[in-house]
């Protein structure tokens, strides 16, 4: 099998609209039915939701969790939320499984869990924004969001930052069974990290 993959000369927002289209139209060729998508704010679940409105898939927006930035806050756009919501979109709040409770104590006594390692050496390797989109696809799966198994297959989509400038076809797994995961494409991604 032959397929391109959309490379991007600088990671971030920028990249946002194709990312979303790309991811779109790969769903909708190989009839998948979930697009996971990491959106802080709503502003990036709102593009795919519209990208993906009429095919009959369904997108899923990973938001971040509360207390992330400020505690007790969350940074989602509750205008957003309800946008989303009138278009059919799931909206979802969860801990980030590759750092959660592991990062209290990394930052209070040193040294990095297995969670932190594998979030970094994904950093590393491919970019935040596709550390993202694993995480982003746990977390869905984690929450009873996506189906979950061996013929199973979802697009996820993350960002560097803020936007989208990653998407991948991923086979989803969940936190206790990692190792079911499994990246089948990648569709867009950043060529520097």
């Amino acid at each position: 099998m032959n397929r391109e993959i959309t490379y991007f000369e600088q990671a971030g927002a920028v990249n946002t609209d194709e990312t979303v289209r790309a991811a779109v139209d790969r769903a909708v060729e190989l009839g998948i039915k979930h697009i996971v998508v990491a959106s802080t704010t709503g502003s990036t679940g709102i593009k795919v939701a519209k990208a993906a409105e009429g095919t009959g898939i369904k997108t899923i927006v990973a938001t971040i969790h509360y207390g992330a930035k400020e505690e007790g806050k969350w940074l989602f756009d509750e205008n957003n939320l309800k946008i989303l919501q009138n278009m059919g979109a799931a909206v979802f709040t969860q801990t980030h499984t590759l750092s959660g409770v592991e990062r209290s104590f990394s930052d209070r006594l040193g040294g990095a869990s297995r969670a932190e390692t594998i979030a970094a050496v994904l950093k590393s390797l491919f970019g935040i924004g596709f550390k993202v989109a694993v995480e982003v696809t746990i977390m869905a799966a984690d929450s009873g969001m996506i189906p979950v198994g061996d013929d199973s297959e979802i697009i996820a989509i993350g960002g560097t930052h803020s936007g989208a400038d990653v998407a991948c076809v991923i086979r989803p797994g969940h936190a206790n069974n990692f190792f079911a995961m499994q990246i089948r494409e990648i569709i867009a991604m950043p060529r520097v990290k």
